[in-house]
């Protein structure tokens, strides 16, 4: 089956019908094209061209609609006190361009082991946790030929 748009979101309305979930991975949500099969075997090539969000209604066929689930991830979180913490916090992070999912005290990128020891080194109280890895940041590295901002001025 070919899901090529979004039908709706099952957390917005009360849908009809059997909820078939279809597990992403946190990284698979912004693929352009990717296989995916439901957790009642019934695969499914997704091009939606945009990014999903868990809950998203993919497809629906024969009274079942195909629901995004975003699968739970080993994550970095790191707790905060202070916005002066916080804004240390995500200077650190950004360097390294990881997605960020930031709330009010804490914030989460993907687990890896250096990245953990980094932080716990500078004294962050950082820990390795499994969790909801959605509607994160994605701090991305411009390419040569890129620029992140603009700027005016005559030439004399």
């Amino acid at each position: 089956m070919i899901a090529d748009k979004i039908l709706g979101n099952v957390n917005a309305q009360h849908p009809a019908g059997e909820v078939v979930p279809v597990e992403f991975a946190w990284f698979e949500t912004e693929k352009k094209r990717i296989a995916k099969t439901a957790a009642d075997g019934t695969e499914l090539g997704v091009c939606v061209g945009v990014p999903l969000h868990a809950g998203d209604v993919i497809a629906e066929q024969d009274g079942k609609r195909y629901v995004v689930q975003i699968a739970p991830a080993p994550l970095i979180q790191t707790h905060v006190n202070t916005m002066q913490e916080m804004g240390r916090l995500c200077f650190e992070l950004g360097n390294r361009h990881l997605p960020l999912k930031i709330e009010e005290h804490t914030v989460s990128v993907p687990y890896d082991e250096p990245t953990l020891l980094y932080l716990q080194r500078l004294g962050f109280d950082a820990k390795q946790v499994c969790a909801d890895f959605s509607d994160y940041v994605a701090c991305r590295a411009h390419g040569a030929g890129e620029h992140s901002h603009t700027h005016s001025h005559a030439h004399g």
